[in-house]
């Protein structure tokens, strides 16, 4: 994680957000204990609003974990009044685990579940998401963008964890393929013609990608 701050400033910035919610917190200590990367209070809450902003009812996660960063879509599903997201992982335990912390705060309905690799899930679904969250093995972010392209509706979002790589796309040699393809995949958005994209360096970078109407 990149930090140009000290750590003082990011405690003030997770205290002043509206999220101080004991199940996150609990959901924090599980991924603390055991070394789980997840995108972390500093990031979550961007999900939210970015989900809120747009006003997005159709939303599909790719890489998600045991449901932390589902909670924050969910919650503005619910904060909003319906809609779906879409927990995609590949490991069934991890699936089980996040449909019980999501049904702990309430927020199942608002969730759908499928254990599967995340492109060739996203592959299958029909077009017309109005965001899609990205962060799944970093080799695989490039060959993943055209298939978001065809699954995202025009004008809609998609949010990008890991493009920073902990500072290491800035150098020209000695990356590692994790590294390339995050370099790779910054590249692809930067120069398309179809999005727009900005990068918010938070944590270890969040991109923000707009599909061009």
């Amino acid at each position: 994680m990149i930090e140009r701050w000290p750590e003082e400033i990011y405690s003030y910035i997770t205290e002043h957000t509206q999220f101080d919610d004991a199940l996150l917190r609990e959901m924090e200590k599980r991924a603390e204990g055991d070394g789980f990367p997840i995108i972390g209070p500093l990031v979550g809450p961007w999900l939210y609003f970015f989900s809120v902003v747009s006003r997005a009812s159709r939303i599909y996660e790719m890489g998600s974990g045991y449901g932390y960063s589902t909670w924050y879509f969910a919650r503005a599903l619910a904060d909003m009044g319906g809609g779906t997201v879409t927990h995609v992982v590949w490991d069934e335990e991890l699936s089980h685990e996040a449909r019980g912390w999501l049904e702990r705060a309430g927020l199942l309905p608002y969730c759908e579940f499928i254990v599967s690799e995340a492109v060739l899930a996203l592959s299958g679904e029909k077009p017309g998401f109005d965001l899609v969250f990205l962060d799944i093995d970093k080799e695989a972010y490039p060959s993943a963008l055209e298939v978001i392209e065809r699954k995202l509706k025009p004008g809609g979002l998609l949010l990008v964890d890991n493009v920073l790589r902990s500072g290491t796309v800035v150098h020209t040699e000695g990356l590692n393929a994790a590294s390339q393809a995050v370099c790779r995949f910054n590249d692809l958005l930067r120069d398309s013609p179809r999005w727009d994209y900005l990068i918010n360096p938070l944590r270890d970078g969040l991109g923000v990608a707009r599909l061009r109407e």
